[in-house]
């Protein structure tokens, strides 16, 4: 397993990966997809241009196998994993554990990582707290709630 930065040109390609990962537990929980795709690609520049951001491709074999995108603070070494996927396909080989201990050595300075997911991926809650050893340390639903406006408005929690 080991890890690249994605190179500009790429992103678009990255986009496209993260956001078809992302649809398969949209569609699972609620039948089909909002307007656009999750996140929108708008979300996805702000984190791909956050100050800190490093998108990072995943690699097994020197095949691409997912991706994520961390906000590194060199000052407080507290850190967050903002976007973390493995491609359609790619679930249920142990890759993303994998993935997360190169992320994890990739940081060694790090003091705190945090995260965040929406409540019904109960499959990435599982992998987050007890796989990888984060804490949950909130639990949110955005306000104001409008039923039937998913996946923007579902309850998330905040793991450390």
């Amino acid at each position: 397993m080991s890890l690249t930065i994605a190179d500009r040109s790429d992103l678009p390609h990255f986009k496209r990966e993260l956001q078809e990962a992302f649809a398969l537990a949209v569609i699972d929980e609620y039948g089909e997809l909002p307007d656009g795709p999750i996140p929108s690609d708008e979300d996805l520049d702000h984190s791909f241009n956050a100050p800190g951001a490093v998108a990072l491709r995943i690699l097994c074999n020197g095949k691409t196998v997912g991706g994520a995108v961390v906000t590194i603070n060199d000052e407080s070494h507290h850190n967050t994993l903002d976007l973390f996927f493995l491609k359609v396909g790619e679930h249920g080989h142990g890759l993303g554990l994998k993935a997360w201990f190169a992320i994890e050595a990739r940081y060694p300075e790090t003091l705190t990582w945090r995260t965040h997911t929406p409540y019904f991926e109960k499959r990435n809650i599982h992998f987050y707290v007890n796989k990888c050893g984060f804490k949950i340390i909130e639990f949110f639903r955005a306000v104001p709630f409008h039923v039937g406006s998913y996946p923007h408005d579902v309850k998330k929690f905040r793991a450390s």
